[in-house]
């Protein structure tokens, strides 16, 4: 455990006496530790992206107005799911002490990501005039449970693992079914950061896991209070779910969309065994597993 006098010094520096206490509250290493954290850190500075010239903004294409309302939806949602995917990790990282760099700097490069992502969403929903869609009650609901989280391994838990590994479901079937090259564009640039997003949760778990094997229990009570606690809002609004529809159909017509009713709920599957896979990965039993995929919020994130 880092000394609170050692304060923002670089670790391994010599701290003069009378340097004053830090209160970094996230100051044990078993709380906050990831084995690849330097990694993925390597590899998140390596494969950042400039918005300016990853995506080709200049691209001719033109929606039906039906379907760019879809997009701009889908979008409109997106955007409030990366706004609480920044700004969980910003409240942490204040309060992690500074002697855990390779964490820090994982966190702060996630938080470039969310910030880049929801730029590159916000460009496209406006890019022919259209203004946000709707924001849902159940939604931001949703979200709140994950900025009320006060735990650092619960929340990397609840947002990494089981939602942004959630969200790269999302992000791949986006990159498949979009109408236009530009959303399909930010779709495969943001599932490749999500992707290291979810990896970094996912050695953070399967560290603090390994020094303290009952903390799974707390993240399976975790995951029945959050459901619980969302038991009366509506997950995931029907405006996304028929949007996601009608991308996925192609054109609007009967058939096309019963085919994009089929494709969503291939989407859905595939988040759910997504998910259990890494709850497995982390040493849950593959009934805990599926239960708790199961229990995870309709919202997605």
């Amino acid at each position: 455990q880092p000394h609170a006098r050692w304060g923002l010094a670089a670790r391994g520096a010599t701290v003069e006496a009378g340097s004053p206490a830090f209160d970094f509250r996230l100051d044990q290493k078993d709380e906050v530790w990831a084995s690849r954290a330097a990694d993925l850190y390597k590899q998140a500075a390596a494969a950042q992206w400039n918005p300016e010239t990853a995506i080709d903004w200049d691209a001719p294409f033109e929606l039906p107005d039906v379907v760019e309302d879809a997009v701009v939806q889908v979008l409109t949602y997106m955007i409030e799911n990366e706004v609480a995917a920044l700004i969980v990790p910003a409240r942490f990282l204040g309060q992690l002490h500074p002697h855990f760099r390779e964490v820090q700097a994982v966190l702060a490069i996630n938080i470039a990501d969310e910030a880049r992502h929801i730029d590159v969403f916000t460009r496209r929903l406006r890019m022919k005039g259209r203004e946000p869609a709707l924001s849902t009650a159940g939604g931001q609901n949703s979200l709140k449970t994950l900025l009320d989280e006060s735990d650092f391994s619960v929340a990397e838990f609840l947002l990494s693992v089981l939602g942004e590994g959630t969200f790269v479901s999302l992000l791949h079937f986006l990159h498949v079914h979009a109408p236009d090259p530009v959303t399909r564009q930010v779709a495969r640039l943001a599932a490749i950061d999500e992707a290291r997003h979810v990896a970094f949760g996912m050695t953070h778990l399967a560290s603090r896991l390994e020094a303290e094997p009952e903390f799974r229990t707390r993240l399976s009570n975790a995951v029945q209070s959050r459901n619980d606690a969302l038991s009366g809002t509506s997950g995931l609004n029907e405006e996304v779910f028929d949007a996601l529809i009608l991308l996925a159909a192609g054109e609007f017509t009967p058939t096309a969309i019963a085919a994009g009713y089929v494709r969503v709920q291939e989407l859905m599957r595939d988040m759910a065994e997504g998910r259990q896979a890494r709850l497995e990965r982390l040493g849950f039993g593959a009934e805990a597993a599926q239960r708790l995929s199961a229990l995870h919020t309709r919202n997605f994130m």
